[in-house]
């Protein structure tokens, strides 16, 4: 590699596809990729961010834990630096004497899927290959985006949640071709769709909003801000939480005014008598009326009944974000919508019925047949325990302790040492002052990581790790139809190693270097995985370049079939609900679940139900009379660069939005520095007074890096110091960040 000459070179990210600029060894500039008509911002920050100073140098041990085992001062900052032979000996020796002392069932191997877009350097597969290779580990269920879904769709559909989202659906090009009204719960935001699992290249969503709006097609944004959806969408302000009760007033307009569509009831569901008598109020003596709901979600009963009888007489599609699964009873509004969507008869119509997590990422609403990635195998994991992922603080504070999951009754694993590669829970997880003190139990921590996050600050061995900048790669996502080859752009910074040789150095000092390797380097194993890419294009008729090729060219775009139209599953089950039935005990949509049922979980009974959260406008104090929504952040992925981003000034805090008379009440202006608090914590942050949000409703987007231990402010701005750190039920167990209540005062 020429380190002094200027060089030009595309690559890849989860954001996308942009030119690198480098010279003299340092990445110096980046510039938007062509063939993407609307590209993110969020690589102008890379070259401040992949030099920053808050970089990993070199192999780092915390001085007390290597003196003798100290876990409280975990984020003290006082490391040692030895040689890498020596932190691998150190780390090797420790895995070992856990594995021996308490089992494989005592470590944990955390991680998250956003660490890189390149299919080789992935950071999950690698930590999870290598942890299987000595013997397994405690491994996570569902993500912290879509766990509760992914619990409870499959009793309602049949189907894999994320089977469901990527390869049932509608495109948008249906969409645009036959749907007449779109109802967005949640909305559906072109900043989240700017992101996608192994990288979107060409930033659709807006553009797809002005075509449906040249169809006259009518778009209605149900939630607390009017920027959850495009400019021109009509938006209809709804309380945090409430969405369950407007579903159901919609349904009960639906069947009161004779809008039902019960030949569809009768052939592709089940349960809807178990459901029906709830609805009428003929359980509980409370019909779902409007009226009903009224109180609740703060829409006038006329406007509930003009919108469900615009919703029968139309080809209406509901779409529902993610985001309403991560909150206390997620699992309601995702079947209950699913209810609704049966009730007008129009699921799988081709731009009606119902879909899930439009606008959350890029990709979802692509309109060609996917031919898969490149996976690296991880193996068999021989510890049979698993956690739903959102429960890790639990699990920590509560070695043993019994809990509920989707029917089964669980002990928690008592976790002596956690691997973490590939993620900052010290950004993600819920009450992060709860889940500090949870982090303090674990014998051992280990973690590989770029930067000082704060996870890494409070790690007991930190491996320096390369960016995806420092290695090759291939950028490839099966939602997705173009293909990447990820250059090596600069040499590793500092020390830093890719995962996969740190973790064959560990391997081979615990006597499985072979089976970690199989006797390849990293060029083999790209060169490997690719040749079965290659296979899989071939089998579906798609040209894939040779990796000399691709190399060469750098990127291409693939010709991919269009997928038929509606989606297949969806499409056969409406023709023959007997011949082609869902996955579902009775083969079909599943109104009332006979299994939810059987678990006897009053927080999640055996069809749709109104549950008020704990904490939601309607539980409002005078201690905390605000609800606390935490959208990500549109600056950033998740946490990733914000180092970088936290020297520009101005950005920090990050930035949270009020309405006016909410902010008139409190003496608060624009720019103002304003401490958000409950119970759990407080932050700083900086107002922006706006009427696009509704009254009674915050938004502090999630991103900062938190502070250390024992603040009493969080300066930088990270909510999940405030968010509730509960399962949204004993079914799903997902996060419920979104069900939270705080104050607001003027600094």
């Amino acid at each position: 590699m020429d380190d002094t000459a200027r060089q030009t070179r595309v690559t890849s990210s989860h954001w996308g596809a942009f030119e690198v600029v480098t010279q003299g060894g340092r990445i110096v500039e980046t510039r938007p990729f062509a063939p993407d008509p609307a590209p993110p911002a969020i690589p102008a920050i890379l070259p401040a961010a992949v030099h920053h100073g808050s970089r990993v140098a070199r192999p780092s041990i915390r001085r007390a834990w290597l003196a003798s085992r100290d876990r409280s001062g975990r984020g003290d900052g006082d490391y040692v630096t030895p040689p890498w032979d020596e932190a691998l000996d150190i780390a090797a020796q420790e895995l070992d004497r856990v594995r021996k002392t308490h089992g494989n069932g005592a470590i944990y191997g955390g991680s998250y899927g956003w660490a890189s877009a390149g299919r080789f350097h992935h950071a999950q597969g690698q930590v999870h290959r290598f942890l299987n290779c000595i013997g397994g580990y405690v491994a996570s269920f569902g993500s912290y985006s879509t766990g509760c879904a992914q619990s409870i769709m499959p009793h309602v559909f049949g189907e894999n949640f994320l089977t469901l989202t990527y390869e049932v659906q509608d495109s948008y090009a249906t969409i645009a071709a036959h749907t007449e009204t779109l109802v967005m719960f949640g909305g559906i935001n072109p900043k989240n769709s700017m992101v996608s699992m192994g990288g979107i290249t060409e930033h659709q969503t807006a553009g797809w909003f002005d075509r449906f709006a040249q169809t006259g097609m009518t778009r209605i944004n149900i939630g607390p801000q009017r920027s959850d959806a495009p400019d021109g969408c009509d938006w209809l302000p709804c309380r945090p939480g409430s969405d369950t009760a407007l579903m159901l007033a919609l349904a009960h307009v639906l069947e009161e005014e004779g809008l039902t569509d019960h030949a569809f009831l009768d052939r592709y569901t089940t349960g809807w008598d178990r459901f029906r008598p709830y609805l009428m109020g003929a359980v509980d003596g409370s019909p779902k009326s409007p009226e009903w709901a009224a109180p609740l979600t703060g829409i006038s009963p006329e406007k509930v009944r003009s919108l469900a009888r615009r919703m029968a007489t139309t080809r209406t599609l509901i779409t529902v974000a993610w985001s309403l699964q991560r909150q206390e009873h997620g699992e309601q509004p995702y079947w209950m919508s699913a209810t609704l969507a049966a009730m007008l008869g129009q699921i799988g119509l081709p731009g009606g019925g119902v879909g899930y997590g439009y606008g959350a990422i890029g990709g979802i609403g692509k309109d060609f047949k996917p031919i898969g990635g490149m996976t690296l195998p991880q193996g068999q994991n021989p510890v049979p325990d698993v956690i739903p992922v959102a429960r890790v603080a639990d699990m920590l504070l509560n070695p043993g302790a019994p809990y509920d999951f989707n029917g089964e009754r669980r002990l928690y694993p008592d976790i002596r040492l956690v691997y973490w590669a590939g993620g900052n829970p010290f950004h993600h997880h819920q009450d992060l002052n709860r889940l500090h003190q949870a982090w303090l139990r674990p014998e051992t921590i280990i973690v590989n990581e770029p930067w000082w996050t704060p996870t890494a600050q409070r790690t007991d061995i930190v491996f320096p790790a390369t960016t995806p900048y420092e290695r090759e790669d291939i950028g490839r996502s099966p939602l997705d139809d173009y293909l990447f080859h990820m250059p090596q752009l600069i040499p590793p910074v500092g020390e830093a190693r890719d995962d996969y040789a740190i973790f064959s150095g560990l391997a081979d000092r615990l006597g499985v270097g072979q089976t970690f390797t199989e006797g390849r380097d990293p060029a083999a194993w790209i060169a490997h995985l690719y040749a079965g890419l290659m296979d899989r294009g071939r089998a579906a008729g798609v040209e894939v370049p040779t990796l000399d090729e691709l190399r060469a060219r750098n990127w291409v775009k693939l010709e991919l079939a269009t997928d038929e139209q509606p989606k297949p599953i969806l499409r056969r089950f409406r023709a023959d609900p007997t011949g082609a039935p869902l996955k579902t005990p009775s083969g079909k949509i599943e109104i009332f679940s006979e299994r939810i049922d059987s678990f006897g979980y009053p927080d999640c009974p055996g069809h749709p139900v109104w549950l008020p959260p704990t904490e939601w406008p309607g539980a409002a104090t005078a201690a905390a009379p605000l609800h606390l929504v935490s959208p990500q952040p549109g600056d950033k992925l998740h946490s990733q660069l914000e180092a970088a981003l936290a020297d520009v000034d101005g950005a920090r805090p990050e930035t949270i939005l009020l309405h006016e008379q909410d902010a008139n009440q409190r003496g608060i202006a624009t720019g103002d520095l304003v401490r958000v608090f409950n119970a759990r914590g407080a932050v700083r942050a900086r107002a922006r007074v706006t009427g696009d949000i509704l009254q009674g409703v915050v938004a502090l987007p999630t991103g900062a890096w938190v502070g250390g231990p024992g603040q009493n402010m969080d300066a930088n701005g990270n909510p999940n110091v405030l968010t509730r750190d509960v399962g949204t039920s004993r079914l799903g167990q997902g996060t419920s960040a979104h069900s939270a209540l705080v104050e607001v005062e003027r600094l």
